[in-house]
Parts: C-alpha cells; sequence; structure tokens
C-alpha cells in the first residue's frame, strides 16, 4: 500500500472517529431521552457516559477522544507520521483502558466504544506501516 493510500484511510478513520467521540460526547453533555446506543442493562452506552468511566483526571472522557482523533486527523492530512503514530498508540492505551473498565469493572458493552476502539486499533496500524515506510 502507497504511503499517500496509507494517509488518505487514516483521514476517513479520523473522520469518522471524530462523529463517534462527538455523539459520544452530545450523549452526555444533552443527556437526550432517546438513547439508541442504551439497549439493555449489558449493551449500554449510558452506563459508561455518566458513570465512573465518563471522566478521566476531571475531563470528559469522549473529549479525550474528540481530541485525539482531530490530532490524527490533522497529523494525516500534515502527512507527519511520527505525530499519528503517537496519538494512536496513545489513542489504543487509552481505548484497552476503557475497554477494561467497560467490560470487567462496569460489566457493559458501548457498542459506539467498540466502535471507537476498532477505529483506533485501525489508525495505529495505518500508522506503523506509515511510519515504516517513513523511515
Amino acid at each position: 500500500m502507497k504511503k499517500e493510500s496509507i494517509f488518505k484511510y487514516v483521514k476517513w478513520f479520523a473522520m469518522f472517529g471524530v462523529l463517534l467521540a462527538v455523539y459520544l460526547l452530545w450523549q452526555q453533555i444533552a443527556q437526550p431521552a432517546f438513547k439508541p446506543c442504551s439497549i439493555n442493562a449489558t449493551i449500554n452506552c449510558d452506563a459508561v457516559i455518566t458513570g465512573p468511566v465518563s471522566k478521566t483526571f476531571g475531563i470528559s472522557t469522549p473529549l479525550f477522544g474528540l481530541v485525539g482523533y482531530v490530532v490524527i486527523l490533522i497529523a494525516s492530512i500534515l502527512k507527519k507520521p511520527k505525530l499519528m503514530l503517537s496519538m494512536a498508540t496513545f489513542g489504543l492505551v487509552f481505548c484497552l483502558w476503557i475497554a477494561y473498565q467497560e467490560l470487567v469493572l462496569l460489566r457493559v458493552i458501548c457498542p459506539v466504544c467498540i466502535l471507537c476502539q476498532i477505529v483506533m486499533l485501525s489508525v495505529f496500524t495505518l500508522s506503523i506501516k506509515v511510519q515504516k515506510k517513513a523511515d
């Protein structure tokens, strides 16, 4: 895969990640009556965005995701592979920590969070590929 193609894919993944993070942030702030992600006690985004995982160091957890995806998007547009890989690495570790919190401590599955984790894993993998091509 060419370097240009990798940056293009990362841009698309990052834009999708931004949309997911904005959705979670909106759900957290607006607390709308319609919550399509909260299906039952087990498949439940609401448990994540209002519970103990809702804030990290006193800051909204979806906001961390939003900032991370925006930085990755900017890095992919500016073709900065080191910045992209650095943010993707942080993002993946952060996503794994959130997944642990969800699955082990809260015992819930947040479909939007899982999508965020898949997106971040994809961005991380692509970032490694583009970094290898840059070296």
